[in-house]
């Protein structure tokens, strides 16, 4: 077993999994469900995610495996048609969150190049332009995939510390700060919804387990690089909103939904600020669908040897895992028919659900993995309050994105049965 991930290189794949579109895609949705109340938002999807890390801390020391959350479910489920859906539906929601980043490139791009004829169809093109492009890189070099991840990660994190700082001082004496008191928060219900619709900005820590095997001094280690990146992100995120909510009126940050970090740049930095964001969120975008592209080619690998996929999609196709192609084409077809929370909604429910399920499994291994029963139990269980929350929330104000959520993870359990099924009668 080879150790050469070092501490700072684990911390940087957990970072770098969260910080990637997912903050610039959802920020204006944030603010729009829950105004002044966003930063608090963004701490209740915080600590359910820090909560899941420690059941993660906990399986990969134990299980160290660089199929990861794919091996957790199985160690805690073996190979069933349960575990089999739960890491199908793992495998729907990295091409969810693909959509999620396209549809922010997509959002971004046209402001920057000032093209703009009509919105709507400048966004499908330069979302799927940049999914084609990301696919090509993937099939020409894996290695230019890991390049472009370590530069972009240390760029947009200059970018967005850079627009924290001359953020935090352009609040002084700006009117807007008062929207971040009390008085303009939604119910403490609805920030908590708000925090799960946004969820899919802390995905990403959970990449740290593909790792873990790889990781130098894993018992220091492995806990420091989930617990740090975790924390950091947390911190960051809450700056950034408070910035935002702050920056601008809740009108403008309602009209620049879709990018709305680039336009909470303007008040202080003019056009330049506008630009560099709108860059910083090209770049974010366009690595975290190079990189999600090859982990959910490498997850829908992973399912397919443990037995829980057909065995097809073990097979390369232009020396790649032939999951490369299906999930940048089922990401295609996503971005294109469906809209920005009705994509943050269904990733967001994937990806609770998953995490409670894995938190599930850090309980029931708890004695084999020296945990706390309680943690990964107030884990599970926190998982599922959200859950319940998120989907009644969502049911009133966007029936589609539960719909296409409850119809996905129904797809993943049906199709995972007749797999089961047909591969009984043939043996």
């Amino acid at each position: 077993m080879s150790s050469n991930i070092s501490l700072k290189e684990a911390i940087s794949i957990g970072i770098g999994g969260m910080v990637g579109g997912g903050i610039f895609a959802v920020l204006g949705l944030a603010v729009s469900i829950a105004k002044g109340g966003t930063p608090v938002a963004f701490l209740f999807a915080g600590i359910l995610a820090l909560l899941t890390s420690y059941s993660y801390v906990k399986l990969s020391q134990k299980y160290p495996d660089r199929g990861g959350t794919v091996k957790f479910i199985n160690q805690g489920f073996g190979i069933s048609i349960f575990s089999g859906a739960i890491n199908n539906l793992l495998w729907v929601s990295y091409i969810i969150m693909l959509s999620l980043y396209a549809s922010a490139f997509g959002s971004y791009a046209p402001n920057l190049l000032e093209l703009t004829h009509n919105k709507t169809i400048d966004f499908h093109i330069y979302a799927s332009a940049i999914i084609i492009l990301a696919t090509s890189i993937n099939y020409y070099s894996i290695a230019v995939v890991g390049k472009i991840e370590s530069y972009a990660v240390v760029i947009k994190l200059i970018i967005l510390i850079g627009f924290i700082g001359i953020g935090s001082y352009g609040l002084i004496g700006n009117p807007n700060l008062s929207q971040l008191a009390i008085n303009h928060w939604e119910t403490p219900i609805q920030l908590f919804a708000a925090g799960m619709v946004i969820f899919v900005a802390y995905e990403g820590f959970e990449l740290i387990a593909n790792a873990a095997p790889d990781i130098e001094n894993p018992k220091k280690n492995i806990p420091r690089a989930y617990y740090y990146s975790v924390i950091f992100v947390i911190i960051l995120y809450i700056i950034i909103a408070i910035v935002t909510v702050g920056s601008l009126p809740f009108d403008k940050i309602a009209k620049a939904e879709d990018y709305v970090l680039a336009e909470a740049a303007q008040p202080m930095l003019g056009k330049i600020g506008f630009t560099i964001i709108t860059v910083a969120a090209l770049i974010s975008t366009f690595s975290a669908i190079n990189a999600s592209l090859y982990g959910g080619s490498r997850v829908n690998y992973e399912i397919a040897e443990d037995n829980e996929l057909p065995h097809h999609f073990t097979s390369k196709l232009w020396n790649q895992p032939v999951g490369l192609f299906i999930t940048a084409m089922a990401t295609l077809v996503l971005v294109n028919i469906l809209n920005l929370e009705t994509i943050s909604t269904a990733g967001s429910v994937g990806f609770i659900l998953i995490f409670g399920i894995v938190n599930f499994v850090g309980f029931k291994c708890a004695k084999e993995t020296g945990s706390n029963k309680l943690i990964p139990l107030l884990g599970s269980a926190f998982c599922l309050l959200a859950l319940i929350i998120l989907i009644h929330q969502q049911y009133q104000s966007n029936l589609t994105g539960v719909i296409v959520s409850v119809v996905i993870i129904g797809l993943c359990f049906i199709s995972e049965w007749i797999f089961k099924s047909l591969e009984k009668r043939n043996t």
